[in-house]
């Protein structure tokens, strides 16, 4: 099968957008696939590669969004239809469309390509987060145009499914996110970190792993302050450092980590807390509960279907989660439930690897594939429930 991976970012960009293409990409490399990434462009200070696993990367231009820097967005050129004619896939596969996806969702229509839309990123809970409303008022709108426009919407959680349908797109399944349980696992633990971190060794870690943007909520840490028996650590970098330096003084920030080295903090950890409530599935949640370490997440999105409470963790709603956060971290690190909390968090994870996930995304391929071929696919502007603005939008020709 050749498949064309339309993707919102990618690297040198590391999110989760992009680690879950380039798992896929992974898989399709190891059972002898064909492959075409269309991705945005490094911004400022970065390097492109070329190619990934010899898989070719063509791309398109990179703007800034005003105040959202955890969000480039790839322009549109005519690069992305000259690269689907070219490769001529069997699918196409949007990695979180919205601006740069939409673009790949109108080729397809076009070139009678069947297409699979992947729901990772809340545009409008980001816009409304980041006090853009015009953006997060007709955010839905846009992305119903997109994702009704393609065959399949694939959804990483029970909440997001629902969310998906309310908003009246069509034909959502669930596909979640796999997690490398070889690399993230508790024997990676390490004393000595542990010691750099808290040179007296009596105090409990707490550490947050992620993107240091608005988003993901971490100012909410902040009811941990002035704790002389935990020590808050946080691993990431991104736009909101220098306020989260100044809202938790007490906690280490470590930077951006990345292989052995993170997968050695997620393990040194005794309990991992996440706050953002606009996660669609919150891997970070997942890779922390393969290393054994129980995880405390909002009562909000993808971590409600991974954070089952008492049992691996606990949820905590959104609005009072400052004021509950240091009561929950006091109830996970009882004695005497701590330690089946860390063995059942990682026995949560045993039937989400990558593998187990990418042979279900080739099985809603060859769904998709096998449903087109009975059913001849339309041009986009003659899509019956395509806007006729949407369509001026993606460039279709419409009377």
């Amino acid at each position: 099968m050749r498949v064309a991976i339309v993707a919102e970012s990618f690297l040198p960009n590391v999110n989760g957008v992009s680690n879950s293409v380039l798992r896929i990409l992974e898989h399709l490399y190891r059972t002898g696939q064909g492959a075409i990434v269309i991705a945005p462009g490094a911004r400022e200070n970065q390097e492109e590669v070329p190619d990934y696993l010899g898989f070719p990367i063509v791309r398109v231009p990179t703007v800034k969004v005003p105040l959202i820097d955890s969000l480039p967005v790839g322009v549109p050129t005519l690069a992305v239809d000259e690269a689907l004619r070219e490769f001529k896939p069997d699918i196409i596969h949007l990695a979180s469309p919205f601006v740069l996806g939409a673009a790949g969702a109108f080729a397809a229509r076009q070139l009678r390509i069947p297409c699979v839309a992947v729901y990772q990123t809340d545009i409008a809970g980001f816009a409304t987060k980041y006090h853009l409303s015009a953006l997060a008022y007709g955010a839905w709108e846009w992305m119903r145009t997109i994702h009704n426009s393609c065959q399949m919407t694939l959804a990483p959680s029970s909440m997001t499914i629902h969310s998906l349908e309310d908003h009246r797109i069509k034909n959502v399944r669930h596909w979640g996110r796999g997690v490398d349980a070889q690399r993230f696992q508790p024997a990676k633990r390490s004393e000595a970190l542990r010691l750099s971190w808290d040179p007296t060794g009596k105090k409990k870690i707490i550490g947050f792993v992620g993107r240091l943007a608005a988003e993901k909520g971490v100012h909410r840490l902040s009811g941990l302050n002035g704790r002389d028996d935990l020590q808050l650590v946080i691993v990431g970098d991104g736009p909101e450092r220098p306020l989260l330096e100044a809202q938790l003084p007490d906690a280490i920030f470590v930077g951006a980590l990345g292989g052995e080295e993170l997968a050695q903090a997620y393990a040194s950890l005794d309990v991992f807390v996440h706050a953002g409530e606009f996660e669609t599935f919150c891997q970070a949640i997942q890779e922390a509960q393969a290393s054994g370490v129980p995880t405390i997440g909002p009562r909000a999105g993808g971590p409600i279907d991974l954070i089952e409470e008492g049992h691996n963790g606990l949820l905590l709603d959104v609005d009072t989660f400052v004021e509950d956060l240091p009561f929950a971290v006091d109830a996970i690190l009882d004695p005497e439930i701590y330690r089946e909390l860390c063995i059942n968090a990682r026995a949560s994870i045993f039937d989400k690897t990558w593998d187990a996930l990418c042979q279900q995304l080739m099985g809603y391929y060859r769904e998709v594939v096998e449903e087109a071929n009975r059913v001849p696919l339309t041009i986009l502007g003659q899509h019956p429930e395509l806007p006729r603005w949407a369509a001026r939008a993606l460039g279709a020709r419409v009377a």
